[in-house]
Protein backbone atom coordinates (compact mmCIF):
# COMPACT_ATOMS: atom_id res chain seq x y z
CA UNK A 1 0.00 0.00 0.00
CA UNK A 2 1.26 3.48 -0.85
CA UNK A 3 1.35 6.43 1.52
CA UNK A 4 -2.29 7.60 1.49
CA UNK A 5 -1.32 11.21 2.15
CA UNK A 6 0.13 13.65 -0.41
CA UNK A 7 2.53 14.98 2.22
CA UNK A 8 3.68 13.86 5.65
CA UNK A 9 1.74 10.93 7.07
CA UNK A 10 0.75 12.10 10.59
CA UNK A 11 0.47 8.51 11.82
CA UNK A 12 4.18 7.86 11.26
CA UNK A 13 5.25 9.82 14.34
CA UNK A 14 3.60 7.32 16.71
CA UNK A 15 6.12 6.51 19.51
CA UNK A 16 6.14 2.81 18.56
CA UNK A 17 6.92 3.56 14.92
CA UNK A 18 9.03 6.71 14.68
CA UNK A 19 12.29 4.95 15.57
CA UNK A 20 11.95 2.84 12.41
CA UNK A 21 10.84 5.80 10.29
CA UNK A 22 13.79 7.88 11.50
CA UNK A 23 16.39 5.22 10.74
CA UNK A 24 14.97 4.49 7.29
CA UNK A 25 14.87 8.20 6.47
CA UNK A 26 18.53 8.60 7.41
CA UNK A 27 19.59 5.72 5.16
CA UNK A 28 17.32 6.77 2.29
CA UNK A 29 18.57 10.37 2.34
CA UNK A 30 22.17 9.13 2.35
CA UNK A 31 21.40 6.89 -0.64
CA UNK A 32 19.79 9.81 -2.49
CA UNK A 33 22.68 12.22 -1.86
CA UNK A 34 25.69 9.93 -2.39
CA UNK A 35 25.53 9.44 -6.18
CA UNK A 36 25.11 13.20 -6.62
CA UNK A 37 28.22 14.18 -4.65
CA UNK A 38 30.72 11.35 -5.23
CA UNK A 39 33.63 11.13 -5.70
CA UNK A 40 34.55 14.55 -4.26
CA UNK A 41 32.28 14.00 -1.25
CA UNK A 42 31.02 10.99 0.67
CA UNK A 43 28.06 10.63 3.00
CA UNK A 44 28.50 8.88 6.35
CA UNK A 45 25.93 7.76 8.91
CA UNK A 46 27.06 8.87 12.37
CA UNK A 47 25.70 8.30 15.88
CA UNK A 48 25.15 10.51 18.88
CA UNK A 49 24.93 8.52 22.14
CA UNK A 50 23.85 9.81 25.53
CA UNK A 51 22.15 8.59 28.68
CA UNK A 52 18.63 9.76 29.44
CA UNK A 53 16.32 9.12 32.37
CA UNK A 54 12.80 8.53 31.11
CA UNK A 55 10.22 11.04 32.28
CA UNK A 56 7.09 9.02 31.59
CA UNK A 57 6.77 9.87 27.89
CA UNK A 58 7.58 6.66 26.07
CA UNK A 59 9.56 7.08 22.88
CA UNK A 60 11.15 4.62 20.50
CA UNK A 61 11.33 0.86 20.26
CA UNK A 62 12.92 0.33 23.65
CA UNK A 63 10.25 2.48 25.27
CA UNK A 64 7.07 1.13 23.73
CA UNK A 65 5.83 -1.18 26.48
CA UNK A 66 5.97 -1.02 30.26
CA UNK A 67 4.97 -4.16 32.09
CA UNK A 68 2.23 -3.92 34.71
CA UNK A 69 2.18 -1.65 37.75
CA UNK A 70 1.69 2.08 37.93
CA UNK A 71 2.92 4.73 35.50
CA UNK A 72 6.39 6.14 36.28
CA UNK A 73 5.00 9.47 37.47
CA UNK A 74 2.28 7.96 39.66
CA UNK A 75 2.30 8.81 43.36
CA UNK A 76 1.67 5.78 45.54
CA UNK A 77 0.54 5.63 49.16
CA UNK A 78 2.89 3.28 51.01
CA UNK A 79 1.32 1.14 53.71
CA UNK A 80 3.13 -0.48 56.61
CA UNK A 81 1.53 -3.87 56.06
CA UNK A 82 1.88 -4.61 52.36
CA UNK A 83 4.09 -3.07 49.66
CA UNK A 84 2.72 -2.23 46.23
CA UNK A 85 4.40 -2.50 42.85
CA UNK A 86 5.88 0.76 41.58
CA UNK A 87 8.41 1.78 38.94
CA UNK A 88 11.45 3.99 39.32
CA UNK A 89 12.95 6.12 36.54
CA UNK A 90 15.78 4.21 34.88
CA UNK A 91 18.65 5.64 32.84
CA UNK A 92 18.68 4.46 29.22
CA UNK A 93 21.35 4.73 26.58
CA UNK A 94 19.95 6.65 23.62
CA UNK A 95 21.39 6.45 20.10
CA UNK A 96 20.45 9.11 17.55
CA UNK A 97 21.68 8.80 13.95
CA UNK A 98 22.49 11.69 11.65
CA UNK A 99 24.37 12.27 8.39
CA UNK A 100 27.63 14.00 7.60
CA UNK A 101 28.71 14.98 4.11
CA UNK A 102 32.53 14.90 4.12
CA UNK A 103 35.29 15.75 1.69
CA UNK A 104 36.62 12.40 0.52
CA UNK A 105 40.32 13.27 0.63
CA UNK A 106 40.54 15.27 3.86
CA UNK A 107 37.54 13.91 5.76
CA UNK A 108 36.44 17.44 6.67
CA UNK A 109 32.72 17.74 7.49
CA UNK A 110 31.00 20.05 5.02
CA UNK A 111 27.33 19.49 5.88
CA UNK A 112 25.39 17.90 8.74
CA UNK A 113 21.89 16.54 8.09
CA UNK A 114 19.70 15.98 11.14
CA UNK A 115 16.22 14.41 11.36
CA UNK A 116 14.84 15.49 14.73
CA UNK A 117 13.65 12.92 17.26
CA UNK A 118 10.99 13.38 19.96
CA UNK A 119 13.72 13.68 22.59
CA UNK A 120 15.18 16.66 20.72
CA UNK A 121 11.84 18.47 21.00
CA UNK A 122 11.10 18.17 24.70
CA UNK A 123 13.02 19.40 27.73
CA UNK A 124 15.72 17.09 28.98
CA UNK A 125 19.16 15.81 28.12
CA UNK A 126 18.15 14.88 24.56
CA UNK A 127 17.25 18.46 23.69
CA UNK A 128 20.22 19.88 25.59
CA UNK A 129 22.66 17.54 23.86
CA UNK A 130 21.33 18.39 20.41
CA UNK A 131 21.13 22.14 21.07
CA UNK A 132 24.77 22.15 22.17
CA UNK A 133 25.80 20.47 18.94
CA UNK A 134 23.50 22.70 16.88
CA UNK A 135 25.03 25.85 18.36
CA UNK A 136 28.55 24.64 17.60
CA UNK A 137 27.59 24.03 13.98
CA UNK A 138 25.91 27.43 13.66
CA UNK A 139 29.08 29.09 14.99
CA UNK A 140 31.19 27.31 12.37
CA UNK A 141 31.32 27.23 8.56
CA UNK A 142 29.66 23.79 8.43
CA UNK A 143 26.33 23.70 6.62
CA UNK A 144 23.30 22.40 8.51
CA UNK A 145 20.06 20.82 7.35
CA UNK A 146 17.51 20.28 10.13
CA UNK A 147 14.42 18.22 9.26
CA UNK A 148 11.49 18.35 11.70
CA UNK A 149 8.61 16.06 10.73
CA UNK A 150 7.13 15.81 14.24
CA UNK A 151 4.03 17.81 15.17
CA UNK A 152 4.55 17.41 18.91
CA UNK A 153 7.17 19.07 21.06
CA UNK A 154 8.96 22.41 21.04
CA UNK A 155 10.49 23.41 17.68
CA UNK A 156 14.12 24.43 17.48
CA UNK A 157 14.61 28.20 17.80
CA UNK A 158 14.55 30.09 14.50
CA UNK A 159 13.98 33.83 14.17
CA UNK A 160 10.74 33.53 12.23
CA UNK A 161 7.15 33.48 13.44
CA UNK A 162 5.63 30.44 11.80
CA UNK A 163 3.00 28.06 13.19
CA UNK A 164 3.38 25.38 10.51
CA UNK A 165 3.54 21.88 12.02
CA UNK A 166 6.49 20.74 9.87
CA UNK A 167 9.77 22.58 9.29
CA UNK A 168 13.06 22.17 7.47
CA UNK A 169 15.99 24.54 7.97
CA UNK A 170 18.79 24.88 5.42
CA UNK A 171 21.63 26.91 6.90
CA UNK A 172 24.68 27.54 4.72
CA UNK A 173 27.81 28.31 6.71
CA UNK A 174 28.96 31.07 4.35
CA UNK A 175 25.58 32.88 4.53
CA UNK A 176 24.93 32.94 8.26
CA UNK A 177 23.03 34.34 10.01
CA UNK A 178 20.79 34.16 6.93
CA UNK A 179 19.16 30.76 6.38
CA UNK A 180 16.34 29.21 4.36
CA UNK A 181 13.40 27.84 6.37
CA UNK A 182 10.81 25.58 4.74
CA UNK A 183 7.49 25.46 6.61
CA UNK A 184 4.59 23.34 5.41
CA UNK A 185 1.26 22.04 6.59
CA UNK A 186 -0.26 18.58 6.81
CA UNK A 187 -1.95 19.00 3.43
CA UNK A 188 1.20 20.06 1.56
CA UNK A 189 3.87 17.78 0.07
CA UNK A 190 7.33 17.67 1.59
CA UNK A 191 9.68 19.99 -0.29
CA UNK A 192 12.65 19.20 -2.49
CA UNK A 193 15.63 20.30 -0.41
CA UNK A 194 19.09 21.42 -1.59
CA UNK A 195 22.18 19.98 0.09
CA UNK A 196 24.75 22.78 0.50
CA UNK A 197 28.40 21.87 -0.02
CA UNK A 198 31.49 24.06 -0.34
CA UNK A 199 30.74 27.50 -1.72
CA UNK A 200 30.73 27.38 -5.50
CA UNK A 201 29.95 23.66 -5.80
CA UNK A 202 26.63 22.67 -7.35
CA UNK A 203 24.10 21.68 -4.71
CA UNK A 204 22.40 18.30 -5.12
CA UNK A 205 18.72 18.10 -4.19
CA UNK A 206 16.65 15.51 -2.37
CA UNK A 207 12.97 15.03 -3.08
CA UNK A 208 11.88 14.32 0.49
CA UNK A 209 8.33 13.43 -0.53
CA UNK A 210 9.59 10.74 -2.90
CA UNK A 211 11.95 9.46 -0.18
CA UNK A 212 9.15 9.28 2.40
CA UNK A 213 6.73 7.58 0.00
CA UNK A 214 9.37 5.02 -0.98
CA UNK A 215 10.23 3.98 2.57
CA UNK A 216 6.51 3.83 3.45
CA UNK A 217 5.97 1.33 0.65
CA UNK A 218 9.18 -0.66 1.11
CA UNK A 219 8.73 -0.98 4.89
CA UNK A 220 5.00 -1.77 4.55
CA UNK A 221 4.23 0.72 7.29
CA UNK A 222 0.55 0.32 6.36
CA UNK A 223 0.67 -3.03 8.18
CA UNK A 224 1.86 -1.32 11.38
CA UNK A 225 -0.52 1.64 11.44
CA UNK A 226 -3.99 1.62 12.95
CA UNK A 227 -5.74 4.34 10.97
CA UNK A 228 -8.65 4.25 13.43
CA UNK A 229 -6.52 5.55 16.29
CA UNK A 230 -6.70 9.10 17.59
CA UNK A 231 -3.75 11.29 16.72
CA UNK A 232 -1.66 13.07 19.34
CA UNK A 233 -1.44 15.99 19.47
CA UNK A 234 -5.00 16.30 18.28
CA UNK A 235 -5.67 17.78 14.87
CA UNK A 236 -7.86 20.78 14.24
CA UNK A 237 -11.42 20.16 13.09
CA UNK A 238 -10.53 21.01 9.49
CA UNK A 239 -7.45 18.78 9.56
CA UNK A 240 -9.44 15.89 11.03
CA UNK A 241 -12.01 16.19 8.26
CA UNK A 242 -9.26 16.31 5.64
CA UNK A 243 -7.54 13.21 7.07
CA UNK A 244 -10.78 11.20 7.13
CA UNK A 245 -11.64 12.27 3.58
CA UNK A 246 -8.15 11.39 2.34
CA UNK A 247 -8.20 7.95 3.97
CA UNK A 248 -11.69 7.25 2.61
CA UNK A 249 -10.38 7.82 -0.93
CA UNK A 250 -7.45 5.45 -0.45
CA UNK A 251 -7.92 1.90 -1.79
CA UNK A 252 -7.26 -0.70 0.89
CA UNK A 253 -4.95 -3.48 -0.27
CA UNK A 254 -2.58 -5.96 1.31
Amino acid sequence: MQNPFPGMNPYLDHPALWHQVHNRLIVAIADAVTPQVAPKYRVSIEERIYTSVEDGLLVGIADVAVAGGQAPNAVATVTATKPISVQVPMPREVTERFLEVRLTQSGDVVCVIEVLSPKNKRSGVGRETYQTKRQKILQSQTNLIEIDLLRSGEPMPVLVNDKAPYRILVSRGYRRPAADPYAFSLTEPLPTVPIPLLKGDAEPVVDLQAVLDDIYTCARFDLSIDYEQSLKPALSEDETTWVKTTLAKTPQDN
